[in-house]
């Protein structure tokens, strides 16, 4: 990355492919095209949003910090400059902005420009979550539930999995629902993981929508309704879920809350073989046995709408 002094000796980092135009003195002529680095990145201008924040993020702006940490961290400034994002989240985290220490806290996570450390991970995530940062209120409970960089302890892991999933957090609604349904670090209860999981399905959890199905299908803490699990499965099978992709070949091969349907069996068990499921591609091939050449045909023709939809998406 090459360095260019402009007028009134303002420093300004000049990306690769990115030229400035000259004056007619000969001298980089670089009219503002935005009133602020916020403007350009939200225009998608990244190149500007950097050359403006650059000098703010140097004089200790943290927010211009956390934008250059993000642009360096998201490859729109250089590819693998995760190393970089994570001095600039630093320096952002260590003057309290709570989205830079959630940053810097993943960082730490995950090994990902820096080395692994849990207790790191768990520290910036702490300071993030007692600023009310949901998605580190998130992260701070699943260190506590798996006793990573801190002894497991389900009790705080549900304070905190509360605290983000009461501000909306589908993540940590999901893995509240799933602590009531298994009764670690609270009383087991169906209901109450019937009312987490639905908050978060309804948010487009798959994992959630799956684990809501079940407790429909088996009438656990909630009236047993096979039509609403139906519902449910197919919401999570529509996003991949192998699980629900393959109950939903079970649920129309037995014509279990919809009527039976061997076209619909065979797509799913197929797509859910598809995804690495050895027995739905069994089940699928029994099936198979007693379709006609014109419903096996007609089960593949949905089968590829179904990729080609879910590719465009």
């Amino acid at each position: 990355m090459k360095r260019a002094i402009c007028i009134l000796l303002v420093a300004f980092f000049v990306f690769p492919g990115v030229a400035f135009p000259e004056s007619k003195t000969g001298k980089l002529n670089t009219p503002v095209k935005y009133s602020s680095y916020l403007e350009a990145y939200d225009k998608g201008d990244y190149a500007w949003a950097f050359n403006l924040a650059k000098p703010l993020a140097e004089k200790g702006d943290a927010r211009a910090q956390y934008y250059i940490a993000l642009m360096y961290d998201t490859g729109k400034i250089a590819p693998d400059s995760s190393n970089d994002a994570v001095v600039w989240f630093l320096k952002a985290a260590e003057q309290g902005l709570a989205a830079a220490q959630y940053y810097l806290a993943l960082k730490y996570n995950t090994g990902d420009g820096v080395r692994r450390n849990y207790e790191e991970a768990f520290k910036w995530f702490s300071k993030a979550a007692e600023q009310g940062h949901a998605p580190a209120q998130n992260c701070l409970a699943a260190l506590f539930a798996s006793g990573k960089g801190v002894p497991q302890n389900y009790a705080e892991a549900m304070k905190w999995y509360k605290k983000a999933a009461e501000q909306g957090n589908a993540a940590a609604q999901f893995s509240l629902g799933l602590m009531y349904e298994n009764g670690q670090g609270v009383p087991q209860s169906y209901e109450e993981a019937v009312k987490w999981y639905k908050k978060a399905a309804e948010q487009g959890d798959a994992e959630a929508q799956l684990n809501l199905a079940f407790l429909y299908d088996l009438g656990q803490g909630v009236q047993q309704d096979y039509a609403e699990a139906l519902k449910w499965y197919t919401k999570a099978a529509e996003q991949g879920v192998a699980r629900a992709q393959c109950t939903l070949g079970f649920m129309y091969n037995g014509g279990q809350g919809v009527p039976q349907n061997n076209v619909q069996a065979y797509k799913w068990f197929s797509l859910c073989a598809e995804n690495g499921n050895d027995n739905a591609a069994r089940n699928r091939d029994i099936l198979a046995k007693r379709m006609t050449r014109a419903q096996i045909a007609e089960a593949k023709r949905l089968e590829a709408e179904w990729y080609k939809e879910h590719k465009r998406k």
